[in-house]
């Protein structure tokens, strides 16, 4: 009691010192509410952030992906998007509704299509730095992204919508069918590579090793009753075995709610091939010899593919509900026929196997001829190596030891310097001139009759001298200086560069 009157005398003295609040919460109170225009309000714009898809498989997948999810984020664009058919869209009718949409969709768009483009060219620079550093043509390499317009590297506009969706339709039109290409091609290399490995064996083990592969397809072909794709016998079993619910309470539309994973009202292609796994599972396992999880894929492929063309009326690659519930009351739903599976239906035919083995013979012909060329390349790099090699320790030895090299250079060619041979006259031979106590036998004639001071490097002092005029009797002159001056070889010329 005593806390309850202090508490309120405290409050009547801040009343009375505070009449301009009183009064401020009282006119608060009274007040009429103020009516605002909604319609100029500016709401924040949400954060848009690109939502988890599943691949498609094509090298652009991601890109696709954020501007359909971005684009549907629009309430006009998505209207349009679910009630226009597939053949519009393929034309292009699809894409003029990008005019319509948000400004802040449309600054997304703009930020994807740059970073898309930074990518690509990124990797063209890859490219060319594998290569080698080679000139490349940019713009040519960037126009064989046919999904973008690439006049316009900074803005995402009409053009390059409709690009988008007509490269990603063709695309995924021709998907299906390099992957068929590639398994084929799997297949017929793999049955070469066993008869290779035949042929390599001797009679005995080539009988165990054919009985060995019989064994093996006969373990792969013993397998449950495989139920035709789609039919409800299939979809059943993945209401038992994958939803844990009661066969007899089987209810297509509750099943294709299930199964549709985005809850985009549509079953994609990823989420109808995992409706298959069951099935798969019967025929193959990754810890078995007999089972292949290449040709399991290529089976999940073939059973998406004819579900697809059974139920897929619209062709837009997606199965709706109303598509799913109609194809439910076909009699194929019920009674459906056996399904062929792959051992039943080969990948390949005998003359497609006969044609690649023709050309990898071609091949493995081309390989050895490259082979034989490259050996001979081979031989002559390392002959001109090891010249080289001789070349250098020959320099290395000349820079270790340079006088050696200068005394070798001097007695391989000596020289005798005459510089008063610069004219000679005809004369009878002389029999001998002594000098030094050396013998020097002079020729008949005189080799030279005139010379100059480039030829003066003439043969060793030993093989011959200058010829000299005679006359019988008398001795050899020799003008401006004697016989053994003559004949002294003065040192080399350092001056003329080291030749002599």
């Amino acid at each position: 009691h005593v806390s309850g009157t202090i508490t309120t005398m405290l409050w009547s003295k801040a009343f009375c010192r505070c009449p301009v609040l009183v009064l401020s919460l009282w006119f608060c109170v009274e007040a009429v509410p103020i009516a605002v225009d909604k319609t100029k309000v500016e709401t924040p714009e949400q954060e848009l952030e690109a939502p988890q898809s599943v691949d498609t498989g094509l090298h652009y997948d991601r890109y696709l992906r954020e501007v359909i999810d971005f684009l549907e984020k629009d309430q006009h664009f998505r209207e349009k998007l679910h009630n226009t058919d597939m053949e519009d869209i393929k034309q292009g009718k699809l894409a003029k509704e990008l005019d319509f949409v948000g400004h802040h969709v449309r600054t997304k768009l703009d930020e994807l299509k740059r970073q898309e483009v930074n990518r690509l060219r990124t990797l063209i620079k890859a490219k060319q730095d594998v290569e080698g550093g080679h000139e490349m043509n940019h713009k040519a390499l960037l126009m064989q992204f046919e999904y973008m317009n690439h006049m316009n590297p900074h803005t995402f506009e009409v053009e390059d919508l409709d690009k988008l969706i007509k490269s990603a339709t063709s695309d995924l039109e021709n998907y299906d069918k390099d992957r068929h290409e590639e398994f084929k091609r799997y297949e017929m290399m793999k049955e070469h590579k066993r008869k290779e490995h035949l042929k390599n064996l001797d009679e005995e083990q080539r009988k165990d090793e054919e009985q060995h592969y019989e064994e093996l397809r006969k373990k792969h072909a013993n397998h449950p009753k495989i139920n035709h794709p789609g039919s409800q016998d299939q979809l059943k079993e993945v209401w038992k075995e994958s939803d844990g619910l009661d066969p007899n309470d089987f209810d297509p539309k509750t099943f294709f709610k299930l199964h549709d994973n985005n809850g985009d009202g549509y079953i994609d292609q990823q989420e109808l091939e995992a409706l298959f796994t069951k099935e798969l599972e019967k025929m193959y396992s990754p810890n078995l010899e007999e089972d292949d999880m290449t040709e399991m894929e290529e089976e999940r492929l073939r059973m998406r593919e004819h579900v697809m063309n059974e139920v897929d009326t619209n062709k837009d690659r997606l199965v709706s509900l109303d598509e799913f519930l109609i194809s439910t009351n076909k009699k194929e739903f019920q009674e459906p026929d056996s399904w062929e599976t792959l051992e039943q239906a080969p990948a390949y035919t005998d003359e497609e196997m006969k044609l690649f083995e023709e050309q990898l013979a071609q091949e493995e012909s081309n390989l050895k001829q490259k082979n034989v060329e490259l050996q001979k390349q081979k031989e002559e790099l390392e002959r001109q190596q090891e010249q080289l090699d001789a070349q250098k320790a020959e320099l290395q030895q000349r820079a270790s030891n340079p006088e050696a090299s200068r005394t070798n250079v001097s007695e391989e060619t000596p020289c005798t310097w005459q510089p008063w041979l610069a004219r000679t006259e005809p004369g009878p031979p002389q029999e001998s001139l002594v000098r030094d106590e050396t013998r020097i036998s002079l020729p008949a004639k005189p080799s030279l009759t005139r010379t100059t001071l480039g030829q003066l490097c003439i043969a060793p002092r030993t093989s011959q001298s200058r010829p000299a005029a005679t006359e019988p009797g008398r001795e050899p002159r020799v003008s401006g200086g004697t016989a053994s001056a003559a004949l002294q070889c003065p040192r080399p010329l350092h001056h003329l560069g080291g030749l002599f």
